[in-house]
Parts: C-alpha cells; sequence; structure tokens
C-alpha cells in the first residue's frame, strides 16, 4: 500500500481480461499490476507487497489451489482473494472457496459488480485504509463520506452524481473514458440513463469546477466515444494538481476511441 493506494495482483492468461479489470480498478484508485501466468506472479510475490489477489482459478502452468497455497505462503492473512470462474466451473468455485479464497466472480466480468466486491474485501480486509475521507488532486479536495468537494477551501454545491462524476474524471486525468463506462461507474449499468442526462452533469461539473484553460484543466468530449479530463498547465495558484501517467490507456466498455477526424 502506497499513499492509501491498495496494490492489487490479477492473474489472467487472458491479457484483454487483465486489460478491462485493471482499467476498472485504476479509475476507481487502485493500483493494479497483471500477471498472465501463475509463475510469473509467485516470482513477484517474493519481491513486491500486494494488498489483494484476483485469480483465475483455470491457468495452464498451475492448478488454481497450489498458486493459492503458495501466494498465501509469502503474502498476509488477511489479504484477500478473489476467484474467477467460468460459468460452467461450479467446481472451481467449490474448490476455490475450500482452498480460502473470500470471494468469486463468474465470468464475463462486470464492471459494477467487480467494483463492489473489490471494495467489500478491501474495506473488510484494511478498515484503516478505508477511513480515508479526503482525496486531494490540486486545489480540489474530495471527502469522500460526506459528498463534499472544495476547492481553494471553499465547499462547492454538488449533487451526489455530480461528485461521483467528478472524482471519477480526476482519478483518470488524461485518461479518455467511454459513455458506457461512465454510465457504468456513475449511474450504474442497469439504470436507464438518457444520453443528454449525461451531457448535463458534464456541463454541470466543468463550470461548478471551473474546469476551463485559464485554470489549468480542460474537460471536453472525445469524438464518438466519450469525455476526457486534461491538465493543460499550471492550476489554480499556478499549482499543477497530482502527476498522473504520462500515457494513460482509455476506459472503455467496448474498443479504445477512434481517431478524431481532420
Amino acid at each position: 500500500m502506497k499513499d492509501n493506494l491498495l496494490a492489487v495482483a490479477v492473474l489472467d492468461i487472458d491479457p484483454t481480461q487483465t486489460d478491462l479489470i485493471c482499467g476498472v480498478l485504476t479509475s476507481t484508485g487502485h493500483e493494479c499490476q497483471p500477471f498472465h501466468s501463475a509463475k510469473e506472479l509467485l516470482l513477484q510475490l517474493r519481491k513486491d507487497n500486494f494488498d489483494m489477489l484476483i485469480l483465475d482459478w483455470q491457468v495452464p502452468d498451475l492448478s488454481g489451489v497450489e498458486v493459492l497455497r503458495q501466494s498465501r505462503d509469502n503474502l498476509p492473512a488477511n489479504m484477500p482473494v478473489l476467484v474467477l470462474a467460468n460459468r460452467s466451473g461450479e467446481d472451481d468455485i467449490i474448490e476455490g472457496m475450500d482452498a480460502g479464497a473470500n470471494d468469486y466472480m463468474v465470468k464475463p466480468i462486470r464492471r459494477v459488480e467487480l467494483v463492489a466486491r473489490v471494495q467489500a474485501l478491501l474495506r473488510r480486509a484494511y478498515p484503516d485504509a478505508h477511513n480515508v475521507e479526503q482525496i486531494k488532486f490540486g486545489d480540489y479536495v474530495f471527502e469522500t463520506r460526506t459528498g463534499r468537494l472544495l476547492l481553494n477551501n471553499k465547499p462547492i454545491e454538488l449533487t451526489q452524481k455530480e461528485f461521483d462524476l467528478a472524482l471519477l474524471l480526476f482519478r483518470n486525468l488524461g485518461r479518455p473514458l467511454s459513455r458506457t463506462f461512465i454510465h457504468e461507474t456513475v449511474w450504474s449499468r442497469d439504470a436507464e440513463l438518457v444520453s443528454r442526462t449525461m451531457d448535463t452533469h458534464v456541463s454541470r461539473v466543468r463550470n461548478k469546477l471551473q474546469l476551463r484553460p485559464e485554470n489549468g484543466y480542460r474537460l471536453a468530449p472525445v469524438y464518438s466515444y466519450g469525455y476526457r479530463l486534461e491538465q493543460i498547465g499550471a492550476g489554480h495558484n499556478g499549482v499543477l494538481p497530482e502527476a498522473q501517467a504520462a500515457q494513460p490507456t482509455p476506459v472503455t466498455a467496448t474498443a479504445p476511441p477512434p481517431a478524431t477526424p481532420t
């Protein structure tokens, strides 16, 4: 755990799955490292500390039971483990829970369900880490328990959805977010949402948070895809927000954003 960020290791032989899972977890404020073989994961566990494991139960180079056993040998006993199983793999689920896994998910992965299960496991395992009430991005302070946002120590009046949307954008600073991903994260996958509703919320967040170039930010649509919040220079009081990844990966429900027509 670094700076209140919880580190999650993900084992799945399918890079598409690890990309999806890590994209979702990083967008919700966690660190995520993918692994595509059991041996690669177990070797890294001897070098680095992780706060949670997400394990595909069917990997070719080692049984799920053995992966879990060796992982437990190298990591704290309270570290939560989430097992991924195929829809037809009821025996895998039983075997995984008997071997000491804390929870399971059946593929295909649903983003909202993944976030809910991961957050629940991490809260139980690390209650102190989830007592953090403030998340800071430069002059913006998000108070997660109260749903309040401060700019230069002054409160900004937001609805809960506006707060959730703003926090999602800041946690993914510089990264394109698809409309589907925003919908699933802020409104939940099953909620009905008129397209204009999202646009209206984005416009309100832009105006209320003063996300304009003169303040060091640009919140703009990505053509035929979604939205992106960018840092374009010194922000309020000439202070840059927290540094983000130099080349962020798009967070999408389907495919990467298309190139903007010239």
